[in-house]
């Protein structure tokens, strides 16, 4: 018997079109969501957040479709220069040329389209240079030395992004790091210890929360580790009746999720009742974009968003797990992940599940960079999914 090898079998064939699909049923009922949300806004730039929207997804699908043509292999042989490019522009942000928005400075200005934020190509920047490391240290991915290089190599980005102010981002980041960890061959001992690690960082937060007078967070606030406000979202989350103003927006939200009922109010509904268009709700277009679609197409809606979601990431798995080498298993495992945590942070926050925190979901909430960016994932996943394992006898 002749012995079995294993190798790539490239072909159109081989793409996964139920990506495409679920990537564009995604996209198009933001579209319809985005426009009800903001059917009210006061257009201040050369085209509406709908018109945006729109433009954002047919920039989305060309990239996509030139992504789906290069070889995987190639972007992380130059993931180093996109890695340093993306540096080089959340240092310009923060740093060099801030446009603060909410308290924060994560966004520069795009002539004709507004602004982008560099946060969310520093997503696939981030993923790309970790995998380039794993691949390189996978025979010692259980010595720790290699991990703390790995760790920090990477942790510049997302320190530069936690600084924007950016938690949530950055945090979507670390999961996605340390699940690319797990999927390169890590020992279940180490799992084991972060677990621990979970488990003592989760005491810590509580007794930092309950601590009398919160010595702690105050010493954390005032060594600019972290802002008041994202404490006050911490505290609104487990005390809310002392503070009615950083929980109004979550309340409102869940009264919107509950309002629809069944079957939902409609598209565009502009009853008095509505909670969106009672301006109960800000960002609805964005961060509560999930209360929008509660509201307007009810749990029958929300319930068809969450399978469609959940389908998609079942397909990112099996890219992930067909892929014919550790380049793209972690290349998938890390965007599934990040799509994963972004779906579970919006939706949580929405449901009052979670503290509020900025989180778009991923296709639906309103925003350019967001929507690009998740385009991009896709077509380097598409990319990978016509790089088959074949048997050779």
């Amino acid at each position: 018997m002749r012995k079995r090898k294993t190798g790539q079998n490239l072909h159109l064939s081989n793409l996964n079109f139920k990506i495409i699909i679920y990537a564009l049923i995604l996209s198009i009922i933001g579209i319809f969501m985005v426009h009800s949300a903001t059917q009210n806004e006061a257009v201040t730039g050369m085209i509406t957040t709908t018109q945006k929207q729109i433009l954002g997804m047919v920039i989305g699908l060309v990239l996509m479709m030139i992504l789906t043509c290069i070889d995987y292999h190639k972007l992380i042989k130059y993931s180093i220069v996109f890695y340093v490019i993306s540096m080089a522009l959340l240092i310009y942000v923060k740093y060099i040329n801030p446009l603060n928005i909410s308290n924060a400075n994560r966004w520069m200005h795009l002539p004709g389209f507004g602004t982008i934020q560099p946060s969310e190509f520093s997503k696939v920047a981030v993923v790309l240079m970790a995998v380039f490391v794993l691949t390189r240290i996978q025979k010692h991915i259980n010595n720790v030395l290699y991990l703390i290089g790995y760790f920090a190599l990477t942790g510049i980005t997302v320190y530069l992004i936690y600084v924007e102010p950016d938690l949530s981002t950055s945090m979507i980041i670390v999961f996605a790091l340390v699940a690319m960890v797990f999927v390169t061959g890590i020992s279940w001992k180490w799992v084991g210890g972060v677990l621990g690690v979970v488990a003592v960082f989760v005491g810590a937060l509580l007794f930092c929360i309950y601590e009398p007078e919160q010595k702690t967070l105050n010493w954390f606030i005032e060594k600019d580790i972290l802002q008041q406000y994202q404490v006050n979202r911490i505290n609104s989350y487990f005390f809310p009746e002392d503070y009615p103003d950083q929980t109004r927006q979550q309340l409102n939200s869940v009264m919107a999720i509950g309002g629809g009922q069944l079957l939902g109010k409609g598209l565009n509904n502009s009853t008095y009742e509505s909670v969106k268009n009672g301006n109960f709700l800000s960002e609805e277009q964005c961060d509560f974009i999930f209360a929008v679609v509660g509201e307007e197409l009810g749990f029958a809606g929300s319930a068809f968003i969450i399978l469609i979601y959940l389908l998609l990431f079942i397909e990112g798995l099996r890219v992930a797990g067909r892929s014919p080498d550790l380049e793209g298993k972690l290349l998938a495992s890390g965007f599934v992940t990040i799509l994963l945590i972004q779906c579970f942070i919006n939706m949580g926050v929405a449901m009052l599940l979670l503290p509020n925190t900025g989180t778009p979901l991923p296709f639906i909430s309103a925003g350019m960079s967001s929507l690009i960016s998740t385009y991009i994932m896709m077509g380097i996943m598409l990319n990978i999914s016509m790089h088959r394992k074949m048997k050779v006898f």
